[in-house]
């Protein structure tokens, strides 16, 4: 693979480079005080709009989309160091470039797999950054790192699909915005293949027996910015058959199909994360004093940043690997390096942000910067899209094949 940008992509890491410095930065703590006096907690800041306002005008939406008729058509690899960038900010700068989770994969979903009545609707105020969504896979009662496990049940009744079951950690579920669900439960409970019994199905925020019970907080944090992660009731809820996405039992393959560039999404972003949190130990080291010389030449700062540096350019290299695989051979092909990075990654960038965190001593765990949100943040993406622990448990499996 060719190590160098591209004309195109170069031309985009200017812009976005130039609209954090621009925007974004100075956005952050205008946002905290406005949410800080807004009614409710979950409404948007003001200059959140006015930040998607401007990256729509300057042409910085919908990236992430490698469909040309409804995002950018940029490949995995023309779009990953411009999620990197976003990392930097990932409160306010995914989000004003409409290209936050859990819409990324929602519009990837409804662009890949629904249907023109579904895209017209749903997808088409989703692209405009109109209205937010929710996917709503995740269950408290059983261990939801292994989809088939979901409990939540689909039944057809005539023209209608009525569903039932208990949701939790839905990311987006409290913003007022968040207009539809997609909601991932069992058609078929007894089917032969585990893998076949799964489908995906729209059910709009106002669908009566809907129910948004609670925000679920991420180690004390209740995540406004994307809407919080709420738990979610689905009391018998009924929907028309059209708003099945796919065909029945297509739920397991679509989750798939949605995860793969997902966790790439978030791989790019984390980098991010560790990027900014280096150049604030270096900021620290240079400006603080202790045991009579600052500390940037105390010996254990020093291998702290070295080890950093070091570990996001071998993380860096890695998932740009893994972009040009699924660019060239498909997800399929890039398996092996999908579950490689959704591995290294988080792991890697929480030892960083926890380090930065000790830098800073008190400072880091406080809101006067934002370590500890990034640690949080980091430290939730070993569980989230699929536990460390599964990901070792295929990849394993794919390595031992050869030998068996």
């Amino acid at each position: 693979m060719d190590f160098a940008f591209d004309a195109r992509t170069e031309e985009l890491r200017e812009k976005l480079l130039a609209f954090m410095d621009a925007y974004v930065y100075p956005a952050e703590a205008v946002a905290d005080e406005q949410r800080a006096a807004l009614a409710s907690p979950w409404d948007t800041p003001a200059v959140v709009e006015e930040l998607k306002a401007e990256a729509r005008r300057q042409g910085l939406w919908n990236l992430f989309l490698p469909d040309a008729e409804h995002g950018a058509g940029l490949t995995n690899l023309q779009y990953a160091p411009l999620a990197e960038i976003t990392g930097r900010s990932p409160q306010l700068a995914p989000t004003a470039l409409n290209c936050a989770a859990p819409d990324t994969g929602n519009m990837e979903v409804l662009a890949q797999f629904g249907s023109d009545e579904q895209k017209k609707r749903w997808l088409e105020p989703l692209l405009a950054g109109e209205i937010r969504s929710a996917f709503a896979m995740t269950e408290p009662e059983v261990a939801s790192s292994d989809a088939t496990n979901i409990t939540t049940h689909i039944e057809r009744d005539g023209d209608e699909y009525v569903i039932t079951g208990r949701k939790w950690y839905i990311s987006g579920a409290m913003n007022p915005d968040c207009a539809i669900f997609i909601v991932m439960g069992k058609t078929d409970p007894d089917g032969a293949d585990i893998r076949r019994q799964q489908s995906m199905v729209l059910v709009p925020r106002d669908t009566p027996g809907l129910e948004v019970r609670r925000a679920m907080r991420v180690y004390g944090y209740e995540d406004h910015y994307h809407g919080g992660h709420a738990e979610v009731v689905f009391d018998r809820v009924r929907v028309p058959v059209s708003n099945l996405i796919g065909e029945e039992g297509g739920g397991f393959a679509i989750a798939q199909a949605r995860l793969g560039p997902g966790r790439i999404h978030h791989c790019m972003r984390l980098i991010g994360m560790a990027e900014r949190a280096i150049e604030l130990m270096c900021r620290r080291a240079v400006s603080r004093t202790a045991f009579g010389k600052p500390l940037a030449r105390q010996g254990v700062v020093q291998e702290w940043i070295a080890d950093a540096r070091v570990a996001v350019e071998q993380l860096r290299l890695l998932v740009l690997k893994t972009a040009w695989l699924m660019d060239t051979v498909g997800n399929k092909g890039a398996h092996t390096e999908i579950q490689s990075i959704k591995i290294a990654t988080p792991r890697a960038v929480v030892d960083i942000l926890d380090q930065a965190v000790q830098l800073h001593g008190a400072g880091g765990v406080s809101q006067d910067f934002p370590l500890a949100e990034l640690w949080a943040a980091a430290r939730t993406l070993r569980l989230a899209d699929g536990p460390d622990e599964v990901h070792q448990r295929s990849l394993a499996r794919r390595e031992l094949k050869k030998y068996l």
